[in-house]
């Protein structure tokens, strides 16, 4: 009965544990505190009309177990103006960013805004491009 009992506990225990050679992994890594994914990192215009300013939003969603702060967003020049949310983002959630760029210049554009967060010690480079047709 005893010899039963310890064989159907060690047949469980050889079902979990990893056969020789191989190495069991698991398929859930769970990471304490906040972590910042967004949706896209670029963002191209259709073309813009000159001085018609067009905007892009991307959005910031926490996906860890803690709140998810923006420290900064700062754009690569004055031509872009940010929109974002100094409020914490809890677990779960989302919020965005939005760049509008003036379009005062006709040409191709590409520009950049850096994002940091409380998720990493590495920023986010946001880039949005296209190109501004002179106005007739």
């Amino acid at each position: 009965m005893t010899a039963a009992i310890f064989g159907l506990c060690l047949g469980t225990y050889c079902q979990d544990a990893p056969k020789q050679g191989e190495v069991k992994t698991s398929t859930e890594v769970k990471k304490n505190g906040p972590v910042a994914r967004f949706d896209k990192t670029e963002y191209e215009f259709a073309d813009l009309k000159q001085n018609s300013p067009g905007t892009a939003t991307f959005i910031l969603t926490n996906e860890g177990n803690e709140p998810l702060l923006i420290s900064s967003a700062t754009a690569s020049c004055g031509c872009t103006n940010l929109s974002y949310s100094k409020d914490p983002v809890l677990p779960g959630k989302s919020t965005s960013i939005s760049a509008t760029y003036n379009a005062a210049a006709p040409g191709n554009f590409s520009k950049t805004v850096t994002v940091r967060t409380n998720a990493s010690d590495q920023t986010v480079i946001l880039q949005i491009k296209g190109k501004v047709i002179p106005k007739s």
